[in-house]
């Protein structure tokens, strides 16, 4: 009997938060943005946006705009999903599909449980289906982060090259926005090629390299690019001033990235010799353990 209470506490208190949860309250400013920013991606208004071809794509668009509706605006996975170039419904439809399996494998198991003879409380297959879907929901959130963190690690390499390379087009004569660009087109690595690509667009666009900049710096969540574009602002008619403000930042980046790999170094190395002393430790105990027994007389 109190297992039944149990569970129709669980599941009405379950129901409640789904329901509380999925109907919106009074929308903010921020949850109309949000979904202004969705209609136009949808093209509902202003240019028109490629219709979703697969039942995938139109899933996506559609939980999208519920996020939207929800003002969930999820800002630094959305600048990992950038960073990796990975598309925002694409992550969403994989989040969904992931946790559908998660919460129908936990009954599964259950079930094979139970024709193995093993008659277990009913509770079982509904806490597994709960933790199995959550857990199977947050996969693609972890994946995605961790990606994201070693690929802007690998960017931030790239951008003091870059910078090293803006200064010294500059020391031969050349104007801002032409060593910005002739700097970006020295290599096709994905990093150059996304500074490459948002260069091109601000000067189709008619706007300021250096707010480009800025602007991709604040998508991919690199503070680096974002700071560099701020710097480039107040400092982008003077040439001797940007030079040695790009030299600086290079130099205090390439620091950072040595005392980054020497700390992960030293890491590294304490857990090494935590292994070794263990490795001795269990050793040692394989030399004793024959004479202890032997002294003691342990059997």
């Amino acid at each position: 009997m109190i297992s039944v209470v149990f569970l129709g506490a669980i599941t009405g208190l379950g129901l409640f938060v789904s329901i509380w949860a999925l109907v919106p309250a009074k929308r903010s400013a921020t949850a109309q943005v949000a979904q202004i920013d969705a209609m136009r991606a949808r093209g509902q208004f202003g240019a028109p946006a490629p219709a979703p071809q697969s039942v995938r794509e139109q899933i996506g668009y559609r939980i999208a705009e519920f996020y939207a509706r929800m003002g969930w605006q999820q800002r630094s996975l959305r600048a990992d999903l950038a960073v990796m170039e990975r598309s925002w419904q694409e992550f969403l439809v994989t989040k969904l599909g992931l946790g559908a399996l998660g919460f129908l494998f936990g009954p599964l198991i259950f079930g094979l449980i139970w024709l193995l003879g093993w008659h277990l409380t009913p509770l079982v297959p509904i806490w597994a289906a709960l933790a199995l879907g959550g857990l199977c929901f947050m996969l693609p959130d972890l994946e995605v982060r961790r990606d994201a963190a070693a690929k802007r690690e690998d960017l931030r390499r790239v951008i003091a090259s870059y910078l090293d390379l803006v200064s010294m087009n500059l020391a031969g004569g050349r104007g801002l926005p032409e060593a910005l660009m002739s700097a970006a087109e020295v290599s096709d690595g994905w990093a150059l090629r996304r500074i490459r690509d948002r260069l091109t667009d601000a000067r189709l666009t008619g706007a300021t390299q250096w707010t480009a900049l800025g602007e991709l710096g604040t998508e991919l969540g690199i503070k680096e690019l974002t700071d560099l574009g701020a710097a480039l602002t107040l400092v982008a008619d003077d040439g001797a001033k940007v030079r040695a403000s790009l030299a600086s930042r290079a130099e205090t980046m390439r620091r950072r990235e040595i005392a980054e790999i020497e700390g992960k170094a030293g890491a590294r190395s304490q857990t090494m010799l935590v292994a070794q002393m263990l490795l001795c430790a269990g050793f040692m105990i394989f030399i004793i353990y024959p004479a202890t027994v032997k002294i003691f007389q342990i059997r």
